[in-house]
């Protein structure tokens, strides 16, 4: 059983059809199936990346720090936002930022994040690692070494992991269940290869599934979903 999980979300997630900024009904759903899980015990910190206002290089004529400065603050907003949401559902949240960021959300300290963790709030870890170069899946990573998280359930657009992109190879195979080894070795899309390094070296497993469809997360903290395990 599941003690502690860090779920990560994708921007474009939230925004469901739209592509872009939010989808309410979409969030929604994710709060509920949060706080299912939550009031069974089971103590939910969230990275979600920003991808559904900023992704990567979106403007080339920017200097490469200050694009992911860009991005990162668009991993803020979304945690401000979806935070709300799940106060909405009767959810206690708070929200911790890699930088300072005023009475937006406190600084992120370990002990902080675990107190309010055993107290059955969900915690928003937003702001990525807080420097430029490393994406929202080395912070996901990292912040569940740091908040020694039992598993990484990774929410996707896709239903796992598979040997080559399925939307462009009709006989792509879909792993039931796959060493972190051999998704370094065969460079396989999971998280980016430095998140795979950080989760092989210090042993973190994953569970990746995608976030469409119904009961998901619910589904994937239980092992009844139809995704693919990433064992150490």
């Amino acid at each position: 059983m599941l003690n502690r999980i860090l779920l990560k979300l994708s921007g474009e997630a939230l925004s469901g059809e739209k592509k872009t900024g939010f989808d309410l009904d979409v969030c929604k759903d994710i709060a509920g199936q949060v706080k299912s899980i939550i009031d069974k015990g089971i103590q939910v910190a969230i990275v979600i990346g920003g991808g559904n206002f900023w992704r990567g290089r979106t403007g080339t004529e920017i200097e490469r720090t200050k694009a992911d400065s860009i991005g990162m603050l668009a991993t803020v907003m979304n945690c401000v936002y979806v935070s709300e949401v799940f106060r909405a559902t009767g959810i206690k949240t708070s929200i911790y930022n890699s930088f300072e960021c005023g009475d937006i959300a406190e600084l992120f300290v370990k002990d902080k994040v675990l107190d309010d963790l055993k107290k059955g709030k969900a915690v928003f870890l937003s702001g990525g690692t807080g420097h430029p170069y490393f994406s929202t899946d080395t912070a996901t990573v990292l912040r569940a070494i740091e908040i020694e998280a039992d598993r990484i359930l990774l929410a996707k657009a896709i239903d796992g992991v598979y040997d080559s992109d399925p939307a462009k190879n009709t006989d792509a195979k879909k792993y039931d269940s796959v060493s972190i080894k051999e998704v370094v070795q065969k460079g396989l899309q999971v998280v980016d290869m430095t998140a795979s390094v950080l989760a092989m070296e210090n042993k973190m497993p994953m569970s990746v599934f995608k976030l469409n469809e119904k009961d998901s997360i619910i589904n994937a903290v239980t092992d009844k979903f139809n995704g693919t395990k990433v064992n150490v």
